[in-house]
């Protein structure tokens, strides 16, 4: 109607109305999405950047979190429509659940992988990560738990926003907790193994080099040594 309108000569017509309000906010909301995410993955990978002191492992756990959140949105937008008879999302809903769901995966990233990349100095990535899981996975678990519960309890409110919003969000921490932290972060790090901290050394190797350099003896001290020992032979 827009195109119609202007294109009649010295018309000089808007179109406004309840139709024409919906499509502005859609587009409003579709260009805010694609401003906003990319700046929040951006933050993201650099605070994952400077942590980890890697380009492989921010790059798959990034890949990872987006996944898991786009996941999330499209099972809630789905449950909304089966179970409330809601045939979409509301226009705020898919932003501020993106938003939602890669801070607090980031979150949950940064505990994990960080306990991760200390245990690989001493047991290797492999075991690093199991370790990692073990010592960090009842704190996250517990915090994820008690997270969708409040955002679960927001599904309750008469408004369809915080009602939707609610239900993904407590639905992705869910998923994000007990799937993704659990079984897929763990896993790519095991298929990957030292290559996920590329370009740095692994720590493991670095320890071993380390370790080699401090327990070899030098050639004047090997050669003293069997001096010595000839000599109280002698004796």
């Amino acid at each position: 109607m827009r195109t119609a309108v202007h294109g009649v000569d010295g018309a000089d017509a808007l179109v406004g109305g309840a139709v024409a309000d919906d499509f502005d906010a859609r587009a409003g909301n579709v260009q805010d999405l694609w401003l906003i995410a990319p700046l929040v993955l951006a933050v993201s990978f650099i605070v994952l950047l400077v942590l980890l002191r890697s380009l492989v492992a921010p790059l798959l756990l990034l890949v990872v979190n987006v996944v898991s959140a786009v996941a999330a949105i499209g099972a809630g937008a789905w449950l909304s429509r089966v179970l409330f008879g809601q045939d979409a999302l509301d226009l705020q809903v898919p932003l501020l659940s993106f938003l939602f769901l890669v801070a607090l995966g980031i979150d949950y990233t940064i505990f994990l992988v960080h306990r991760a990349r200390s245990e690989a100095a001493v047991y290797g990535t492999k075991q690093g990560m199991v370790r990692a899981v073990g010592s960090t996975g009842g704190v996250i678990t517990s915090a994820g738990i008690v997270l969708a519960g409040v955002f679960a309890a927001l599904g309750m409110l008469p408004l369809v926003t915080l009602g939707q919003l609610g239900l993904i969000v407590g639905l992705g921490v869910i998923v994000d907790t007990l799937v993704v932290r659990t079984v897929v972060v763990p896993a790519i790090f095991s298929l990957v193994g030292d290559r996920i901290w590329w370009p740095s050394r692994p720590p493991q190797a670095r320890r071993d080099g380390d370790n080699t350099g401090a327990d070899a003896p030098s050639g004047g001290e090997s050669e003293h040594g069997t001096h010595t020992a000839d000599a109280a032979l002698a004796r």
